[in-house]
């Protein structure tokens, strides 16, 4: 008996026809077999909270791994939990990369989880009904140390309060991973969390903070990368020209200033090869 969801089987964009599907097809566990199995996740998610708060943020993170691979894979809040608390060790180790890899999982797992939420409005009464007890019943079937989330409002409540934890927790990493594509992700994500209504004070002041610090920081990164870049391609430019006496100090592009456009000048005197 097959007894294992097969919906990240069926993921891949080619299999068109099994999307519209996918909600309806997803094959779970039993309810008693879920409910051990999330026991047992929540009772290594207990194990790895202790680690890290005894600051042994390497034996959380494969902690919070053995409960990932004990929850259910179709418990998409359950997971983005682990996963936003496998980003929080890798900020304490400035594993930035890491941190940035973990939150964004957690985040995609909640945008799965919203997503199959509104796609329930647009059914019929009956399959919205059904939709409702699925959802429900992978939230609650077994989390012994849960939070009660049978009413729709609060659980969407929870989910936007681990999208905060997990974006605050991505903005920071990229942030300090620095570049300019880093530092331009970072300011979207702080941007988004701006405008969330329930952000806890202290994270709104953060937030402020870093909106204000972000843009020069951002600016400066991207005029060194392209100061970079076009050092690279002078470089590159000057050695093909070498051979024939030239360098690029012998062309100059001058602006148009009635159309936008450039036009490239020859200076016979502007440099040469050397």
């Amino acid at each position: 008996m097959t007894t294992r969801t097969e919906r990240f089987q069926r993921k891949p964009k080619g299999k068109q026809d099994e999307v519209p599907e996918e909600p309806e097809e997803v094959i779970r566990f039993p309810p008693e077999k879920e409910a051990s199995l999330l026991q047992e996740s929540n009772a290594q998610k207990a194990t790895a909270n202790e680690l890290f708060a005894k600051a042994s943020f390497q034996d959380a993170i494969e902690t919070y791994d053995k409960a990932l691979s004990t929850c259910p894979n179709y418990l998409d809040y359950e997971i983005a939990v682990l996963k936003s608390n496998i980003a929080a060790c890798h900020l304490k180790l400035e594993d930035w990369k890491e941190a940035v890899k973990a939150a964004t999982a957690a985040l995609d797992g909640l945008d799965k989880l919203q997503g199959r939420t509104s796609k329930a409005k647009e059914v019929d009464e009956e399959g919205v009904k059904a939709v409702e007890e699925v959802d429900e019943e992978i939230i609650s079937d077994g989390a012994t140390k849960a939070e009660d989330t049978s009413d729709k409002g609060k659980r969407e409540a929870d989910i936007e309060r681990i999208r905060c934890k997990a974006l605050m927790r991505r903005a920071r990493a990229r942030s300090e991973l620095g570049g300019w594509s880093s530092l331009q992700a970072a300011e979207e994500d702080y941007k988004t969390l701006s405008q969330m209504p329930n952000l806890p004070s202290g994270d709104r002041k953060i937030v402020l903070q870093q909106l204000n610090q972000l843009p020069p920081r951002t600016k400066a990164a991207q005029e060194k990368e392209m100061g970079d870049m076009m050092g690279k391609l002078k470089e590159l430019g000057n050695g093909i020209l070498k051979p024939f006496g030239l360098s690029t100090d012998n062309f100059q592009m001058v602006k148009d200033e009635k159309t936008g456009g450039y036009s490239m000048n020859f200076n016979q005197g502007g440099g040469g090869s050397k």
